[in-house]
Parts: structure tokens; C-alpha cells; sequence
């Protein structure tokens, strides 16, 4: 991430979900492109490094534009009900620019949508880490969230 305010945004929620839950933010390296690396390509090497990231035990999910749309508390429930039988970590992955390959979708438990419109790497980290410090409050019980 380039942009220092966007940077200092989601620092701040990571920070604040510390309070909650352990959390970590794992990013794969860029693929180095070249003019002649296909689209497919690259979601392929992206995939190859995203599934050696992962242990047998993740609960995986997906933030693709395809998944399952929620409001926040609905998806506060969510993060409860995949927690309460949860032998490894929930793991939620933000594709690359062109998206998954099909042996990521093949790996993953689950996929869900922040939006059907197509997002920014970047935004989708500080909407996705406001979206699950907001459903740790809501699971608490805390005035963050107001309907």
C-alpha cells in the first residue's frame, strides 16, 4: 500500500481489533509480469502462493465480488458461527488483480462480497478491517455499531 492515509487507516482498526481477536495481515508478494505472461498465468502463480500460505486447518474465505453479501450484523453472526467450530484460522483472502485462479477457488470454504463493483486492493483492506472490527463490537455488545 502507497497511500499513507489509507496505510494509517487500517493500522489504526488492526490495532483496535487486537483488543478481540488475534489478526495479521499476510501479503504475497507481486508477481513479477512481463509482456508475455497471460492473465490466467498470473492468477495462477498468485494462487500457487496463496496456497502455500494456508495450513490444512484455515477456514478459507474469499473476498470475491461473486460471494455472499451481507449487512454488518449479519456478517458479525457470521464470523461467530465459523469461530465457535473452528479447528484452525479463519483466513480471508483479497484476490490480485485479476482474481482467483480455480485452484484458490477449489481450496476455499467460502466466499463473500464487501460489493458487487470492483474495489482497490487497498480499499478492500480498510473496508474489510473497519467491517470486522465493527462485527467484533456488535458481538460484544459495544455502541460502535448504530443501525
Amino acid at each position: 500500500m502507497n497511500d499513507a492515509p489509507l496505510v494509517q487507516s487500517v493500522e489504526k482498526y488492526i490495532k483496535r481489533l487486537g483488543h478481540y481477536v488475534p489478526f495479521q495481515f499476510i501479503t504475497i508478494p507481486d508477481v513479477k509480469t512481463t509482456k508475455a505472461m497471460t492473465e490466467q498465468r498470473q492468477k495462477e502463480t498468485e494462487g500457487g502462493a496463496i496456497i502455500n500460505a494456508l495450513d490444512s486447518r484455515d477456514y478459507v474465505i474469499l473476498l470475491d465480488e461473486r460471494g455472499k453479501e451481507f449487512t454488518s450484523r449479519e456478517f458479525a453472526a457470521y464470523i461467530d458461527k465459523r469461530t465457535l467450530s473452528l479447528a484452525g484460522n479463519l483466513v480471508f483472502v483479497i484476490g490480485g488483480p485479476y482474481g482467483f485462479s480455480q485452484e484458490v477457488y477449489d481450496r476455499a470454504n467460502d466466499k463473500i462480497s464487501l460489493s458487487r463493483m470492483t474495489l482497490t486492493h487497498e480499499m478492500v483492506r480498510l473496508f474489510f478491517v473497519e467491517q470486522l472490527y465493527r462485527a467484533m463490537t456488535i458481538l460484544r455488545g459495544e455502541p460502535y455499531h448504530h443501525d
